[in-house]
């Protein structure tokens, strides 16, 4: 019994021991956001995803999941058109699988309208309450945020709007 207790007291005086050695943990700088600037070429692309990005992890918040992100450059000739049919289809395609809760779906473009257009278009196929749970960031002009936001609404989204600045 003398050993048990023995033991026992060692054991405890090991951890106060320890717990007193234990040194506060300095409070750890938080990094500011870095701000990258909207491309002001919309033939850009690099500056565009890059800026993209930027602002989809700036609103990554409660996100458990790699989010979608879809791109759209500026329609200017028929490869680029062929670009952004291919992402209505891929968005389409998405939309029909459906997005579990807690996941995020960012669409950006230099081109505002033609990417309002896009989001539109393809949420005729998502289906009434389909997206409870999953955030949409639309990153663009605000001419287009209310459009946009009337056309995921039925699909009960959380919709985000951030003005490309």
């Amino acid at each position: 019994m003398k050993k048990i207790l023995s033991s026992v007291l060692i054991s405890l005086f090991c951890v106060m021991a320890l717990a007193g050695c234990k040194k506060e943990d300095a409070a750890k700088p938080v990094a500011a956001p870095v701000v990258v600037p909207v491309p002001t070429d919309p033939a850009d692309l690099e500056g565009w995803k890059k800026y993209l990005s930027a602002t989809v992890k700036q609103n990554m918040e409660g996100i458990r999941q790699r989010p979608y992100m879809y791109f759209v450059p500026a329609v200017t000739d028929e490869e680029t058109q062929r670009q952004y049919d291919a992402q209505l289809t891929n968005i389409q395609d998405m939309l029909a699988r459906g997005v579990l809760p807690g996941n995020l779906v960012a669409f950006g473009s230099p081109d505002s309208t033609k990417l309002g257009d896009l989001v539109v278009e393809a949420f005729k196929l998502a289906g009434a309450g389909s997206l409870k749970g999953v955030r949409v960031l639309y990153i663009g002009a605000p001419a287009e945020e209310e459009r946009v936001k009337a056309a995921v609404a039925p699909s009960d989204a959380d919709f985000v709007f951030v003005e490309a600045k």
